[in-house]
């Protein structure tokens, strides 16, 4: 066979652009952020973030209001609290719940092994965190946090993260913080935020913050900012109580808006049906939807209380506003995203 170098040129040529092709290929699956795996660190273990569900994003299951200096886990029995929570999930699963975000704090009643045994029993997800609560003065901040710098805080944090909550096995799958209903953030509110942006630049979990008003939630902005962290790292926690401007202003820069006191008996108030409803038109107008999340703030398990005080659960949410929603016009995607894939966005680690 005659020798032909024009022959070997083209083939060379069409041998480096498939290489080209591959190292390109093999460059954006590592480094593009659509193509990396999404997880969720759940009580249980880790789990893709595709398979979250439909999910609640801000709900409790026991919250113990005694303070920092007194709670512990001497303040209530595993065996009454799950007797009394698991009706109340499985109620919730019934209605197609998949996946719960458990927002107590520590030094508030977390407790992550009667969350996995309740997650194990239950057969839903649940998530809980890693962070300290700010409102309230201060109250249910450890007392050695007060000394601590941020970045000696977020240590503890990120110690959660990497080897689990004291000694349990159980990991933070978010950082559940709080700051105080003022414009400008005390120095203790500054701090805690501050170790809440060191913390996620060092795992990737998002910030959750129960902040109320626009001032408190610009206010934290800032500071995120000047660390370093995008707003899309922030969710507003009780956003009800800001204004539909703060919303706008707040989405535009990529925080989520949290609207978390889901309740049918709240009539003409924040958090109550209707309201949550015009409001949801309302964005859904300004084509915002993407970065809205919902929820009851419902539950829960008072140690103070005769078999844990009365017991809010958690299907408002599916009895009173989905079907007005979808009569309002809202599709079954409009619902698959306020309840499924804002979520995975929101809070899946990647």
């Amino acid at each position: 066979m005659p020798y032909k170098p024009q022959l070997l040129i083209g083939n060379l040529r069409i041998f480096n652009k498939l290489t080209i092709f591959l190292l390109t290929l093999l460059f954006l699956t590592s480094c593009s952020p659509k193509l990396k795996k999404e997880a969720l660190v759940t009580v249980t273990g880790k789990i893709p973030a595709a398979k979250m569900g439909t999910t609640l994003i801000h709900e409790h299951i026991l919250v113990d209001f005694i303070g920092a200096d007194s709670t512990g886990y001497h303040r209530w029995e595993k065996p009454e609290v799950v007797k009394k929570v698991l009706p109340f999930l499985m109620e919730a699963k019934q209605r197609g719940v998949q996946t719960l975000f458990e927002c107590t704090p520590s030094y508030l009643g977390r407790d992550p092994l009667l969350l996995k045994e309740l997650s194990e029993k239950s057969g839903i997800n649940i998530v809980t965190n890693t962070g300290y609560y700010g409102a309230r003065d201060n109250k249910f901040i450890p007392k050695q946090a007060f000394s601590q710098s941020a970045e000696e805080i977020a240590k503890v944090w990120i110690n959660e993260f990497k080897n689990g909550i004291e000694g349990s096995g159980v990991f933070p799958g978010f950082i559940k913080i709080s700051v105080d209903r003022n414009d400008i953030l005390s120095p203790m509110h500054a701090k805690i935020i501050k170790a809440a942006a060191i913390t996620h630049k060092a795992t990737g979990l998002t910030i959750v913050s129960h902040t109320g008003s626009d001032g408190p939630a610009f206010a934290q902005l800032e500071v995120l900012k000047n660390e370093g962290v995008s707003p899309e790292a922030f969710v507003w926690t009780h956003a009800q109580d800001g204004t539909f401007g703060g919303y706008l202003q707040a989405a535009k820069q990529g925080a989520w808006i949290s609207l978390d006191n889901l309740n049918k008996n709240n009539v003409g108030k924040p958090g109550g049906v209707d309201w949550i409803i015009e409001l949801l038109i309302k964005l859904k107008t300004e084509n915002l939807l993407h970065k809205i999340l919902i929820s009851h703030d419902a539950g829960w398990y008072d140690p103070e209380k005769v078999n844990g005080g009365n017991f809010r659960g958690y299907t408002d949410m599916f009895e009173y506003l989905i079907p007005p929603l979808r009569k309002n016009g809202f599709s079954s995607k409009d619902i698959d995203l306020l309840l499924v894939k804002n979520p995975q966005r929101a809070y899946s680690i990647k």
